[in-house]
């Protein structure tokens, strides 16, 4: 129950900093690209700040519930920081939320709780995994984002927002995986001899590039669902081939297909949603959207 918890803390202060970094990128000049300087103009900026520091505390509440739960139950809860966003986006911005929002919440919660009841997820030892396992691990991901980074690219637009955003979710997936082998290593008094430990200086901060990158490649419906799918896919891979994770069969794992079916159109429906557009998308939509959205 306290993993659970923390995971949904984690997930609020996710989404607490990508709306104040949504916030301050949208007083920077959109070109799809992060360049150091854009990054140094935004570390100027309060918000981003706020935001930095927000990424910051959902990683320590994160390691917190990877400390007490496995991969598996731990990375899926964190799928919420999309309504979060959502639900966050709407007091920034002062725009309401309408009834297919809503509805997407409660389908993308409901989801959730369908995968985790059908996985069921327990057993497992990050630390006891053997060092092939590690190494095959950590090869098959590297080799993996490296190629949607060759995609994305050579990719415009959306389909490169797309690429990037899958390649940002699964680095954070693999950033989940060395967490789960370093707070395994700290338990039995072996953190600082642990080679995940000194891993993560490096892995930590190319995965926030990446995501700088992701955010800024195109449009938030085009890199968010890869973004907030990868990184549960991912991290629930790690656990079964790599730590051993158990769960269940037979029936439930139609029950945790279908929960995470219901995620994956969820996750869309979100993204599309006009709060959570670009400005110039958003003004777009609203010279032809509904009189509701219209606010």
């Amino acid at each position: 129950m306290v993993s659970v918890v923390l995971a949904v803390a984690a997930a609020a202060a996710n989404a607490t900093a990508s709306v104040l970094q949504r916030k301050a990128a949208r007083r920077e000049p959109e070109s799809g690209r992060l360049s150091f300087h854009i990054l140094w103009d935004l570390a100027r900026q309060p918000a981003w700040l706020g935001g930095v520091t927000s990424i910051l505390v959902g990683f320590a509440l994160q390691v917190a519930a990877l400390a007490t739960g496995p991969i598996m139950l731990i990375q899926p809860l964190l799928v919420v920081e999309l309504a979060f966003t959502l639900m966050l986006s709407s007091r920034m911005f002062k725009v309401r939320l309408h009834t297919r929002e809503w509805s997407a919440i409660g389908g993308m919660s409901a989801g959730v709780a369908l995968l985790l009841v059908g996985l069921a997820p327990s057993g497992g030892n990050a630390y006891a995994a053997s060092g092939v396992r590690w190494l095959f691990g950590c090869v098959a991901t590297g080799l993996f984002v490296a190629l949607l980074l060759i995609l994305g690219h050579r990719a415009r637009d959306e389909r490169r927002a797309a690429f990037l955003g899958i390649a940002a979710g699964s680095w954070f997936g693999f950033t989940a995986a060395l967490v789960s082998g370093l707070t395994a290593a700290f338990a039995v008094g072996k953190g600082f001899q642990a080679w995940q430990t000194y891993a993560l200086i490096v892995i930590g901060p190319a995965g926030f590039f990446l995501l700088q990158n992701a955010l800024r490649a195109g449009r938030l419906v085009a890199s968010q669902p890869g973004l907030t799918l990868a990184n549960p896919l991912v991290s629930m891979a790690w656990g079964i081939v790599v730590f051993g994770e158990n769960t269940r069969g037979g029936g439930w794992i139609a029950a945790a297909v279908a929960g995470a079916g219901l995620i994956g159109v969820c996750t869309v429906l979100l993204a599309r949603s006009p709060l959570l557009q670009d400005s110039a998308d958003r003004d777009a939509q609203r010279s032809s959207a509904p009189e509701r959205y219209k606010r």
